[in-house]
């Protein structure tokens, strides 16, 4: 005769043929893998990993301004950069802009660049700029905006969608959805 399973997870049917099963609820199993998604979805790239090359033609990119002017990305280059693709009609981009303007005014000194990047049309942004003016340059991205934005690792194409590209050129750290305090104190440890 052999001994019985301790294993508390384990049972036999009629025959002595032992059966494991899963001790988990259906319900807290399922907001367990939520939570774990959500978690997933909002974890910076981490460290471990090497950093991503942005998309190929990145450096020679060349916007237009709500200004009439032009903005090279490759005027950008060899510091870190926060990219930050928004639109006038999302709530969170709006929301989240002046805690990055606020973040470039307070480190613009320690070489850190900010460019905000409207997925939007050329008359609402500079509507919205006469209302709040921002200190960091912006760019006319359009819909070219939403597909650089994928290639940078924005799958779903949503917005608000932040980028920091360290002094190298490489991507260190993504974030879909609004910003906040704690993830701008992270992406400055990133330089």
């Amino acid at each position: 005769m052999t001994a019985p399973d301790s294993n508390p997870a384990s049972t036999t049917d009629p025959q002595g043929t032992p059966n494991r099963r899963l001790l988990l609820g259906g319900t807290a199993a399922g907001a367990a893998l939520l939570g774990l998604g959500v978690a997933w979805w909002r974890a910076p790239v981490p460290e471990a990993l090497p950093p991503a090359e942005p998309v190929e033609g990145f450096w020679s990119m060349q916007w237009d301004t709500p200004q009439a002017g032009k903005l090279s990305m490759q005027s950008l280059r060899g510091r870190p950069l926060l990219l930050n693709f928004w639109a006038t009609w999302c709530a969170p981009c709006v929301e989240e802009l002046p805690l990055i303007n606020d973040f470039y005014r307070q480190n613009k000194g320690k070489g850190w660049q900010v460019l905000g990047l409207a997925v939007d049309k050329l008359t609402p942004v500079q509507s919205f700029l006469k209302k709040m003016p921002l200190d960091f340059p912006v760019g006319m991205a359009g819909l070219a905006g939403a597909e650089l934005g994928r290639g940078l690792g924005n799958v779903a194409g949503g917005l608000p969608f932040s980028v920091v590209l360290g002094a190298s050129g490489t991507v260190l750290y993504r974030k879909m959805g609004r910003l906040h305090p704690s993830d701008l104190a992270e992406v400055l440890s990133l330089k």
